[in-house]
């Protein structure tokens, strides 16, 4: 059975709504989908339990903090095996720049999300943080010129 297929419509309706809101109160909440307080505390419980909802977070201007030079890395490591694609996660996770990690199909091992103030800060991170992991083999940067798009949520 698919996981969606245990969610209800009202179960859904909460999702969205709090995938653009996610300070309402649950009296709130309640109100928006028809439904008492009560019961709409208890499907929150089971959503989050549930894994359908991992954290609650409020979302940052990186421009106004002068982090807004944001860089799309694609790495290539020397090999690829386990214990190698294991460590370089692991040291990927202690990076703070890299706000996103995915490991892709292709050309290239890795795709990075990283922040940072300015070129010039990146040439700095490339070959003191990026460029001391041993199994680094190459890299590729794109650096975004005009965010056109960015969706926090997820169409359900």
């Amino acid at each position: 059975m698919d996981t969606l297929d245990k969610l209800d419509k009202k179960d859904l309706q909460i999702l969205r709504i709090l995938q653009d809101n996610a300070r309402l109160t649950t009296k709130e909440l309640a109100a928006q989908v028809n439904l008492s307080s009560t019961p709409v505390f208890e499907r929150l419980k089971r959503l989050e339990s549930g894994g359908y909802i991992k954290k609650y977070i409020a979302v940052l201007d990186a421009e106004m903090l002068n982090l807004g030079f944001v860089v799309f890395c694609r790495v290539k490591l020397t090999r690829l095996n386990r214990d190698i694609a294991t460590e370089f996660t692991r040291i990927i996770q202690d990076i703070p720049q890299v706000t996103e990690c995915y490991n892709i199909s292709g050309s290239y091992d890795y795709l990075l999300k990283i922040h940072a103030p300015n070129m010039k800060y990146y040439q700095e991170f490339i070959l003191n943080v990026l460029g001391t992991i041993d199994s680094l083999g190459s890299l590729e940067s794109t650096f975004v010129m005009d965010e056109v798009k960015h969706e926090y949520g997820i169409h359900i």
